[in-house]
């Protein structure tokens, strides 16, 4: 039986609200992308590759599908002439390593979207290139600088990480059931039985629970010292508190991929759970009086970074890849990432788009979700702990998720 919620979004895709038209010709687009001095032809962006092609190029690009912008990629194939062909990884970046390494997906795909942190072990298995960053024009000034300074993205001094967008995580909620929420204890509250959920992710669920246990000194552990990198008594104190919570019968289900992040919300199956932000919007959108919750334990920081997979180079895509997250750096896709998701894409180049466009995006509200996920990051409530794909004890995280999974 197909659910009202999602009979909801699927009229409001077929009324067009989720589409916007889009006026920019590719002179202006190549204005915004640096090359206002070269003709809006096959020489502006590189050469024949892509716009000298019959047929449009195609780009492979593996990722999260909250980094998706859907239908709105018809832009990219207007202006470049590049056809994205995505793929949701499910947000799932043991397996996504796994695949890279002892797989062929390093030669399937040409993008990856990944968590940030995996940077390291990819590149040295030589599964994935370096940038060339004097490909990427609009990495300049307008990116954040703190962004540009993330340990991770480097590897032995080169860059294998762009950071496509970042935020901060927390809860989701129904505000018609929980008025508000302002902290992790309503996904551990046993009035809530049944009606919470968290991610069948440990990198996310584990450190949303070690950040409760920490900051609320539950059981002791207000000495952890890294809620994303956990020493081994440390882990073990929290996978066996979350262990316990799961044979209490505290969670409706471990969820697992947008989907289903957002059919719990929107069928009401559950009343608050840790998850993305996204899932609140598509929950607004289909009726749900969603909202994202301001925890006082704080926030869990993260970007999803842009990889460069070797198989580019034999498939002659490597300067075609790079124009793509040129193009996603431009502000076209800030804006509408922001619009759709949540997310911010950190440059300035977002706001400088919404006002030479007021008629495809607001500029007021570009500017206040940029300033919204800023502010969680500089002017938060709690602290904010970043997430890490990969923490020295990383293969022990498994091994308890595993335990968790069949408890």
């Amino acid at each position: 039986m197909v659910s009202k919620e999602n009979a909801k979004v699927r009229e409001l895709k077929e009324k067009g609200l989720w589409d916007y038209a889009s006026n920019i010709s590719r002179r202006q687009f190549l204005k915004l992308m640096g090359y206002s001095g070269l003709a809006a032809g096959s020489m502006a962006l590189g050469g024949s590759k892509v716009f000298g092609a019959t047929n449009p190029v195609e780009i492979r690009y593996w990722a999260s599908g909250t980094q998706s912008i859907e239908e709105h990629y018809k832009r990219l194939e207007e202006d470049l002439n590049i056809k994205m062909l995505f793929t949701d990884n499910g947000n799932a970046t043991g397996p996504v390593i796994s695949k890279m390494i002892a797989g062929d997906a390093a030669n399937v795909y040409d993008v990856l979207g990944l968590q940030g942190g995996a940077e390291k072990e990819l590149a040295q298995a030589e599964t994935i290139l370096p940038w060339d960053m004097s490909l990427i024009p609009n990495w300049d000034d307008d990116i954040w600088e703190w962004v540009r300074d993330i340990p991770y993205h480097s590897v032995n001094g080169s860059r294998y990480g762009i950071p496509k967008t970042i935020n901060a995580d927390s809860m989701i909620y129904n505000a018609d059931k929980i008025p508000v929420v302002d902290t992790y204890a309503y996904v551990f509250d046993p009035a809530l039985k049944g009606k919470t959920s968290m991610e069948d992710w440990w990198t996310n669920s584990v450190i949303f629970t070690a950040m409760y246990l920490k900051e609320n000194n539950i059981q002791g552990l207000g000495e952890i010292k890294n809620p994303g990198d956990l020493e081994v008594d440390e882990l073990e104190a929290v996978m066996e508190f979350l262990i316990g919570k799961k044979k209490e019968g505290q969670f409706r289900t471990f969820w697992s991929g947008w989907e289903q992040g957002v059919s719990l919300i929107t069928r009401e199956e559950v009343w608050v759970m840790m998850g993305w932000e996204p899932i609140v919007l598509a929950a607004q959108r289909a009726g749900i009086n969603a909202k994202y919750a301001v925890p006082f334990e704080g926030y869990e920081g993260w970007s999803n970074d842009f990889l460069l997979a070797r198989g580019v180079q034999k498939k002659g895509l490597f300067e075609a890849a790079h124009q793509f997250v040129n193009w996603e750096l431009a502000g076209y896709l800030g804006c509408k990432v922001l619009e759709m998701r949540g997310y911010v894409v950190p440059t300035e180049k977002n706001i400088t788009y919404a006002e030479s466009h007021p008629d495809e995006f607001d500029p007021e509200v570009v500017k206040a979700g940029m300033e919204n996920v800023r502010e969680k990051f500089m002017m938060k409530k709690g602290a904010t702990y970043w997430q890490n794909v990969r923490p020295k004890n990383f293969k022990l995280y498994e091994e308890w998720w595993e335990k968790l999974r069949r408890a």
